[in-house]
Parts: C-alpha cells; structure tokens; sequence
C-alpha cells in the first residue's frame, strides 16, 4: 500500500458522529414531530371551533408565562456555560452551572403547576371548560403544556444525574454536551408553545 493510501485509510471520516450524539439528535428529530403534531392538530381544532375559548388574561396568565419563558430561555444560557466550562477542563464552575440549570428548570416546572392547580381551581379539566366554550380548549392545554412539563423535569433528572457522574470522572464533557442539546430543544419548543397556546389564547 503506498503511503498515499495508507493516510487516506488512517484519516477520520468527515461525515462521522458520534454515536451519542446521532442517538440524540435521532430523538429530538422524533420528538419534534410529536410536539408539531399536536401543536398543528391544536391548530386545526381551534380554527374549527367557533366558540372557542380564551381563558387567559395578562395577571396572572400571561404574566406567569412571560415569567416562565424568561426562567427557561436563562436556563439555556447556564446550559450554554456549564458546557463550556466542561469542555475547558474547568469541573467545579461546570458543576455550578448545570446546578445553576436544574434549579431554573425546577423554578419553571414549579410555575407552571401553580398555573395548572389554579386552573384546576376555576374548573377547568381535560374535557370541561368552566366558560361555557368547547371542551377541548381543557384538553389542548393539558396535553401540551403536560408534554412540555414532563419534558423539562425528566430534563431536570437527567441533568442531575450526568451532573453526579460529570464530578465522579464517569461522564465526560461530551454527556454534559449532549444532556445541553436535549435541554434547548426544551427551551426551544416552549417558544412555540407559549405564543400558540397562551398569546394566542389571550382575552
């Protein structure tokens, strides 16, 4: 084998990925069209009704989700940090960071169960609407707003468990990597949700 041959055999393939980090981006690619298609299915039913309901008003509604789209998106940029700092070889600060994320993270989960137990509270269920409109105004809320939820504290879990691992030497700044991109896909599908369900639900 001439020597030309023989670097060419040795070199990496420019088209190769981890296989961590395909197997998450295989997952968000999939969960992605989990949430697009509940959210257009959302869509398409509130077109279709026409005495749909709009429950949310400024205080506390939408001011309670302006306040938890700031919590999240601030997550993202601890996320962001602890990354780095992992990356760099700097363990402590990067701990601090994805502890810095999983109280934000805990902060939103908690923010968005207050809003469900007040709505809980007015009346509203998955197939009642306490306003008289159609139903599934209830029932488009808690699936997607619970979909995300359980998304963020699963998030949340996994962040303190590669967190623990990360400072006992099992995970590498790849897992704290990897466990990033899965949180700001979090992050991002909440921007969705947020003016789709509650902007656009405003009264």
């Amino acid at each position: 084998m001439s020597h030309g041959a023989a670097l060419a055999a040795s070199e990496p393939s420019p088209y190769q990925i981890p296989s961590r980090k395909l197997g998450i981006w295989m997952f968000i690619v999939a969960d992605a069209a989990t949430f697009g298609a509940m959210l257009v299915a959302y869509g398409y039913l509130r077109v279709a009704n026409p005495d749909w309901t709009r429950p949310f008003v400024f205080w506390p509604s939408i001011a309670n989700g302006i306040v938890m789209t700031f919590v999240l998106l601030s997550s993202s940029l601890t996320m962001v940090a602890a990354t780095l700092h992992a990356h760099a070889g700097r363990t402590a600060a990067s701990l601090r960071w994805l502890g810095a994320t999983m109280l934000l993270g805990t902060l939103f989960a908690g923010l968005h169960l207050r809003e469900w137990v007040s709505m809980i509270a007015e009346g509203w269920r998955l197939f009642k609407n306490p306003l008289g409109g159609s139903p599934l105004v209830g029932a488009t809320f808690f699936s997607i707003t619970g979909l995300h939820l359980l998304h963020v504290i699963s998030g949340v879990i996994v962040i303190g468990v590669i967190a623990l691992g990360f400072r006992r030497r099992r995970f590498t700044a790849d897992h704290v990597e990897i466990t990033g991109l899965y949180w700001h896909f979090v992050d991002l599908v909440w921007m969705f949700v947020f003016p789709l369900v509650y902007l656009l639900n405003a009264r």
